[in-house]
């Protein structure tokens, strides 16, 4: 295999992959807490790893891709009382938890069929692994590094670090944490500010709750990672994954966790992309710059000027490298809509090409478009450098272009140099960015995309909230779509040409 070489984000340096079982590959990346809508801001880690997994591939290695789903016990104890996120939710809209999670389990999981992620190896829940965390739990306070208050269950962090090197991973220093971690509601209990729950007890008003020996009560966030990546992957294994907003605390307190309960680091590599940008500011709910995947691709937010489809998302993504900022603008996913059409209009001419075979009559010519090619498989070994991988394709652009428009004789590069031509586009563009045509996406999920729109809907109706609803029905009619509501509750729709 050739050698492959990623950034550590623990060691901050970039290292040769050197998998635990040669030919094998384990990789863990933290998926969603289903509460809500998957917004854009989960667009970029999920694509970035689907291409990471698919490229691994490519490389022949055999790949367990482990991604998560939370559907219980992620609330967050820096800036604000301990509380189940899909518990709150659940009580807002009316819903049996179970209820909510499928609503936005099934909404995550089309909007990555729409971005053409390719399913993970194993996909477990938060619920259904609650005996494994019980079980990792009990390690932990077995081995004296966690403490017991009230039904709660708290992992010692500063007994941790003076053992270990907590905070390596996020660059944070424990003694500046204890300075500065604010004092919330409930962590009299705790022995130090800097302490997260593994187990939180339940109150009698909570209604996701299960038994265990220190009453009832429910699962902390960090602990789920640990137990289901143990168990998929491994009490080692060899890439962890995610954005790099979950550094700390989320994966600071999985190394923590993990290397009490198994005795030695959990992961050898761990990898995380950089943040997503609106328009030069961090993505909030106070900036009004949230944008549901739903509202990205209908162009129903106030920020888009335009809807904007799967595949020029996933282009945009990929054109700028994972590690690096990456800002969203309408002038921008404008001008990556046309930049994706041309290349992959070259692709289609690409692939019609026929040479009469024969030695290049241009060999400068010929060397050039093979060393692009090769170039390809050089980026994408150097850290998974999409937006590198994408510059020579359209270095290669134009001699497709010339050739169909007869500026550039076929027979100035060789048969076997077009042959490579085509499988360089094939497999860079298609099989490992995983790009898709337009129409296609279009064709395949037209009626999966109407479909949930009733939904959306329906949903808003039975809320009263009308104005939704209407919003809905008119944007569609301006697309061509025209709603019809029947009598027994259904809804059809007609395609106006």
């Amino acid at each position: 295999m050739a050698d492959l070489y990623l950034h550590n984000s623990y060691t901050r340096q970039k290292e040769k992959f050197e998998p635990i079982t040669p030919g094998y590959a384990g990789l863990y990346v933290c998926g969603p807490t289903v509460s809500g809508e998957s917004h854009l801001g989960h667009a970029r880690p999920y694509i970035t790893f689907d291409v990471v997994y698919r490229y691994l591939q490519h490389l022949g290695y055999r790949v367990r891709y482990v991604r998560n789903i939370t559907d219980a016990g992620h609330f967050e104890e820096e800036g604000r009382e301990a509380v189940d996120k899909v518990s709150d939710k659940a009580k807002l809209e009316k819903m049996e938890p179970m209820e909510l999670v499928h609503k936005y389990t099934n909404l995550f999981h089309w909007g990555m069929r729409l971005f053409n992620t390719l399913d993970p190896s194993i996909e477990p829940t938060a619920t259904g692994h609650i005996i494994e965390q019980i079980t990792m739990i009990e390690t932990i306070l077995k081995k004296g590094y966690a403490y017991e208050v009230n039904g709660s269950v708290y992992f010692d962090v500063k007994k941790y670090a003076e053992h270990y090197p907590y905070g390596k991973l996020s660059g944070r220093i424990i003694d500046d944490l204890l300075e500065t971690t604010r004092e919330l509601e409930g962590q009299d209990e705790k022995k130090n500010k800097t302490d997260f729950a593994l187990w939180k007890s339940a109150p009698p008003q909570h209604i996701m709750r299960w038994k265990s020996p220190w009453g009832d009560g429910f699962p902390g966030w960090h602990i789920e990672c640990s137990a289901m990546s143990s168990k998929y992957l491994g009490e080692t294994f060899d890439i962890h994954g995610g954005g790099m907003d979950l550094q700390f605390p989320h994966h600071e307190s999985e190394i923590a966790q993990s290397t009490v309960a198994h005795g030695h680091a959990p992961v050898n590599y761990w990898m995380h992309n950089n943040m997503i940008t609106i328009n030069g500011k961090k993505m909030g709910k106070s900036y009004n710059n949230v944008i549901k995947l739903t509202e990205l691709f209908s162009g129903n937010h106030p920020i888009l000027e335009q809807p904007y489809h799967p595949m020029v998302v996933r282009f945009y993504i990929l054109q700028t490298h994972y590690r690096s900022t990456l800002d969203f603008s309408n002038e921008a996913l404008q001008a990556a809509e046309k930049a994706f059409r041309r290349l992959w209009e070259a692709y289609e001419v690409l692939q019609k090409l026929q040479h009469p075979d024969g030695a290049a009559t241009d060999a400068e010519l010929d060397k050039q478009v093979v060393e692009w090619c090769h170039s390809c498989g050089e980026y994408m070994s150097d850290d998974f450098n999409t937006a590198k991988v994408l510059a020579s394709l359209f270095e290669l652009a134009p001699v497709i272009n010339g050739i169909k428009g007869g500026q550039i004789d076929i027979k100035a590069i060789s048969s076997d140099t077009l042959a490579l031509l085509q499988l360089t586009f094939t497999t860079y563009l298609v099989d490992v960015l995983g790009m898709q045509a337009l129409q296609v996406v279009q064709n395949n999920n037209l009626d999966k995309v109407l479909q949930l729109l009733v939904e959306i809907r329906k949903d808003a109706r039975a809320r009263k909230d009308f104005a939704t609803s209407d919003q809905i029905r008119n944007s569609l009619a301006q697309a061509g779509v025209m709603l019809k509501d029947e009598k027994d509750g259904t809804v059809s729709w007609t395609l106006e040409n």
